[in-house]
């Protein structure tokens, strides 16, 4: 089994006593990535098997976790981590700071783990513990797909544990090197027939998921939604995606999506609603595709050498480079005070009107009569599921190629901002 890694991540481990999570651990990982409960059991009681000492234990697991994550630095929690409640603390952790979640869960044989437990005389405790660990993680096995983990992997045999590879990735600085040439399309929302023509306009081969000249696409995010194929753009970009021809953001109505598929609980407007009728309408595997694209799609992506930035909705100066909370819902939503307009929506603040990097910032997300420079940034989201646009920008050349909506397809909530 592959597991891939992101640099900024928390890693999970999910298994009873005597599993081989630390010994794995050990194995794959930095002994300062590994935050064990054992360890700092031992440290305030000079014992890793004195549980009289576990409350504070993982008072020091829990402080540890937070501030290396507050750094987004790549941190495993060995424990148990059995239960619901127990593992819920540390993901309401990794989400504030914005870094992924991963669970690897150790599922070996009963018979497997009685063998071990009775041949290692540092377990005193009662095999009945061993029994009430696993009522437990057969319970995590039906409760861990629907909580806030973007990727699960399970190691169901010592073979499994022993052939793993480790692949640690960067989303946000991966693509540093790829220089373009460059084809930005913004937010598609369900639009497939202008799609295809925008690609089609700008000399893709639709069917060979390839252009003759070795240009690449980009797409801002908010990819669904409110336009009459969702499921269709989904296809073809994953596709591309697959083929290497394209790069993809998530965007706010992407990332709802991803939740929904998790089985979050979700409010079922902006188009959501029809999305979803639409995925499951398909094949399970494409609904699982589809979820696992979602997960691995990066907040922004920093392009030739730091010269280009692409996010959903735009990012500070000051948060380029940067994980966490704060730069995830400035991708996601852009810069917001808190309040409501008149219409009851959120007020959203014009943050490039005060950018004065030298990156080129391409966003989208708010949708805009014309797609027009400011201050070496561009919204390219020219609304064409309400009626307008589907705008691309070619990097590096800063020409902009648009096809109109063939039709209304949802009626905007507010006016389109105008140029």
């Amino acid at each position: 089994m592959t597991i891939t890694l992101p640099e900024r991540a928390l890693v999970v481990l999910v298994g009873v006593s005597s599993s081989g999570k630390s010994t794995f651990a050990q194995r794959h990982f930095t002994p300062t990535e590994v935050v064990s409960s054992d360890h700092y059991r031992a440290v305030v009681s000079n014992d890793e098997n004195d549980q009289t000492a576990s409350k504070d234990a993982f008072e020091l697991v829990h402080s540890i976790v937070d501030k290396r994550l507050r750094r987004g630095l790549l941190t495993v929690v060995d424990a148990t981590n059995l239960k619901t409640i127990d593992r819920k603390s540390y993901l309401l952790t990794a989400r504030h700071y914005g870094v992924a979640t991963i669970a690897i869960v150790f599922d070996l044989p009963q018979a497997v783990l009685l063998a071990r437990h009775r041949a290692r005389p540092d377990r005193s405790f009662e095999e009945t513990v061993l029994d009430y660990q696993l009522a437990n993680l057969e319970n995590s096995r039906e409760h861990l797909p629907v909580e806030e983990f973007q990727a699960i992997y399970i190691l169901n045999s010592e073979q499994a544990i022993e052939s793993v590879e480790m692949i640690r990735t960067s989303q946000v600085n991966s693509y540093l090197r790829e220089t373009g040439p460059f084809d930005i399309i913004g937010d598609v929302h369900g639009c497939y027939d202008e799609l295809v023509e925008l690609l089609t306009k700008l000399e893709y081969d639709v069917a060979q998921l390839s252009h003759p000249k070795g240009r690449k696409i980009i797409f801002v995010g908010d990819l669904v939604d409110r336009g009459p194929n969702s499921a269709g753009v989904l296809r073809l970009v994953m596709q591309l995606v697959q083929q290497g021809t394209a790069l993809c953001v998530t965007g706010n109505h992407d990332d709802k999506l991803r939740r929904k598929l998790r089985g979050n609980k979700v409010s079922m407007t902006h188009g959501l609603a029809d999305t979803v009728a639409q995925v499951e309408a398909e094949p399970s595997f494409f609904r699982q595709d589809v979820r696992r694209f979602l997960e691995n799609l990066p907040y922004y992506i920093r392009l030739d050498g730091g010269r280009l930035l692409v996010a959903h909705a735009g990012l500070r100066e000051d948060l380029h480079g940067r994980t966490g909370e704060t730069v995830r819902a400035f991708c996601l939503f852009g810069a917001t005070n808190g309040q409501l307009d008149a219409l009851g929506l959120p007020v959203r603040l014009n943050w490039a009107a005060d950018y004065k990097g030298k990156t080129t910032i391409v966003y989208g997300h708010t949708p805009v009569a014309e797609a027009v420079w400011l201050n070496n940034t561009i919204d390219i989201d020219t609304g064409c599921a309400f009626g307008g646009k589907l705008t691309a920008l070619r990097y590096p050349e800063r020409e902009l190629v648009s096809v109109a909506a063939k039709r209304l397809y949802a009626v905007p909530s507010r006016p389109f901002l105008a140029v």
